[in-house]
C-alpha cells in the first residue's frame, strides 16, 4: 500500500497559522485586544476591594465580634445565627432579583458573561454567603463580576455588542478579576481555558495523555537524578526556598496512586447531592435555602463540640484553615481531621447546592487533611501527601485537571510537587469521568441571562 502523497505547499485549506494571522490582522479583533487590556484595570481594582471587603466581614464576624463578646475563638454554636442570616438573604436574592444571585455552585464554575443587571444579586448574594461561613469560596462571584463589569464598560463606552465582543470581553474579564484572588494571571488563564471547554471532549482526550506522560517522565528523570549523581543540564533557576522540600521516591508516587483513586470515589458524590440539593431548593427557594444553610451550621456546631476545636475549620472555604494546617499539620489529631473531612463535606454539599459561592477552596482543604490524614503511611511524606490530596480532590470535584496542577503548584510555591500533582490529578479526573454519571441535572447558571421582566426575574431564581 503506497503512502498518500503529501500536499503542495499553499494548496488546500489554509493552514492554522494563516487563520490566527488573519484573526489578529482583524482591526475589531485588534481593537478588542486593546480594550480588554484597558478594561482589565478597573475590574481588577473592584475585585480586589471586593475581596478585601470579604476579608475583612470574614474577620470582623468570626474574630473581633467574638474577641469583643469575651471569647478568645466563636463558640461551638456560633455559626447558627450566622448562616441563619445567611439563608434568609440568599433565598430572597434568589427568588425575587435578577439573575438569582448567581449560578449554582454545584453547576460547577461557567465561563459565560453575565449580563450587568444581575451584578447587584451576585454581590449581595456573596456578601451573605462567604463572611457568615458559607462552605465556599470567592472565586464564582468574581468570574461572574469580572465578566459583568466587563459588559457594563462595554455598554457605558458604546462597543458594538455582538456574540463575539460578549464572548471575548466576558472571558478577559473574569480573568482579571479571578486572578486577584490566585495572586497568579497564569491560573486564570488556564481556570478559564478549562472552564469555557475550548476544544470540547477532544481537547482532554488529547491533553490526558500527554500530561500523564510528562508526569512519569519527570519522576523517572527525578529517579534517575537521585539514583546516578548525574544532571541532564534542564533549564531552570535555583531560587531561595523557606523550606527544602522532599525529594520524591518509589513509595510517594505508589501512595498517590492510591490517593487519588480513593478521593475521586468518595468526593465523586459530592457534586452530586449537591444537585439534588439544588433540586429540594428549587421547589421553594426561601424556606429550603434556609434550611440547607442551618443544616451546614449543624456541622460546624457539632464538629466544634466533639472535637473542642473552633467551628470555623468547618464553616467558611478553608483559606484560613489550610494555612493553619500547612503550617503545623501535626497540631491537628486524628479524631479531628477525621472529623473535620466528614463534616465539612456534608457542610460542602449542603451550601453548593443552596448558598452562593465556589467550589474549589472547600475542595482544596478537604485535599489537603485527607494527605495529611495519610501522611504517616510507610514511605509517605506530608507534603507529596499534601500535593497529590490536593490535586486529586480538586480534579473529582471540579474536573479541572490542568488547573488542579497549576492551582497546587502555585500553592506549594515549587515545582518539586509537580509529578504527584499530575499523577493525582490525572488518576482523579479519569477516575470520576469512568465513574457512573448521576442522575440529577446540573443546575442553569442563572446569571448569564439577560434580565426579563420582574415575573421572569423572580422564576429565574427557582428554577
Amino acid at each position: 500500500m503506497t503512502e498518500p502523497s503529501p500536499q503542495p505547499v499553499g494548496t488546500g485549506q489554509p493552514k492554522e497559522a494563516d487563520r490566527l494571522r488573519e484573526i489578529l490582522r482583524a482591526p475589531g479583533y485588534l481593537v478588542i485586544l486593546v480594550y480588554s487590556a484597558l478594561i482589565g484595570i478597573p475590574v481588577s481594582l473592584i475585585a480586589f476591594w471586593f475581596l478585601v471587603g470579604l476579608h475583612e466581614l470574614q474577620h470582623v464576624f468570626w474574630a473581633e465580634i467574638p474577641h469583643h463578646l469575651g471569647w478568645d475563638t466563636a463558640p461551638w454554636w456560633w455559626p447558627l445565627p450566622l448562616l441563619l442570616v445567611a439563608g434568609v438573604v440568599v433565598g430572597l436574592v434568589a427568588a425575587h432579583m435578577t439573575g438569582g444571585g448567581g449560578h449554582i455552585p454545584a453547576g460547577g464554575l461557567h465561563a459565560g458573561a453575565t449580563h450587568p443587571a444581575a451584578l447587584p444579586g451576585v454581590v449581595l448574594a456573596a456578601v451573605a454567603s462567604l463572611p457568615l461561613g458559607a462552605v465556599l469560596g470567592p472565586e464564582a462571584p468574581l468570574i461572574a463580576l469580572g465578566g459583568g463589569l466587563a459588559l457594563l464598560f462595554r455598554d457605558l463606552t458604546r462597543t458594538p455588542a455582538t456574540p463575539q465582543t460578549t464572548a471575548l470581553l466576558g472571558a478577559a474579564g473574569a480573568a482579571a478579576a479571578i486572578a486577584a484572588i490566585f495572586g497568579n494571571p497564569l491560573i486564570a488563564a488556564v481556570l478559564l481555558i478549562e472552564v469555557s471547554g475550548i476544544g470540547g471532549p477532544q481537547l482532554f482526550a488529547v491533553m490526558l495523555p500527554a500530561l500523564l506522560s510528562s508526569g512519569i517522565g519527570a519522576l523517572v528523570f527525578t529517579g534517575l537524578g537521585k539514583w546516578t549523581g548525574l544532571e541532564t543540564g534542564s533549564l531552570s533557576l535555583t531560587l531561595p526556598m523557606p523550606m527544602p522540600l522532599p525529594s520524591l521516591d518509589a513509595p510517594d508516587v505508589m501512595w498517590t496512586v492510591l490517593i487519588a483513586l480513593v478521593l475521586a470515589v468518595l468526593l465523586n458524590p459530592v457534586l452530586e447531592v449537591g444537585r439534588r440539593v439544588a433540586a429540594f431548593v428549587s421547589a421553594q427557594v426561601l424556606p429550603r435555602t434556609v434550611l440547607c444553610a442551618l443544616g451546614a451550621a449543624f456541622c460546624a456546631a457539632l464538629y466544634a463540640l466533639i472535637t473542642g476545636r473552633s467551628p470555623a475549620d468547618v464553616a467558611l472555604s478553608g483559606q484560613a484553615a489550610l494555612g493553619e494546617l500547612a503550617a503545623d499539620p501535626h497540631a491537628w489529631a486524628v479524631g479531628a481531621l477525621i472529623a473535620v473531612l466528614l463534616f465539612k463535606t456534608a457542610a460542602y454539599a449542603l451550601c453548593l447546592g443552596s448558598l452562593r459561592g465556589g467550589a474549589i477552596f472547600p475542595a482544596v482543604f478537604l485535599g489537603a487533611a485527607a494527605g495529611v490524614l495519610v501522611a504517616p503511611l510507610p514511605g509517605l511524606g506530608a507534603v507529596p501527601a499534601m500535593a497529590a490530596g490536593m490535586a486529586a480532590a480538586t480534579a473529582a470535584v471540579m474536573r479541572l485537571p490542568v488547573s488542579s496542577v497549576v492551582l497546587v503548584v502555585l500553592l506549594l510555591g515549587s515545582s518539586a510537587m509537580i509529578p504527584i500533582a499530575i499523577l493525582a490529578a490525572v488518576i482523579s479526573f479519569t477516575t470520576t469521568e469512568l465513574l457512573p454519571a448521576g442522575t440529577a441535572h446540573p443546575p442553569a447558571p442563572l446569571a448569564e441571562q439577560p434580565p426579563a421582566d420582574p415575573g421572569g426575574a423572580k422564576a429565574a431564581g427557582t428554577t
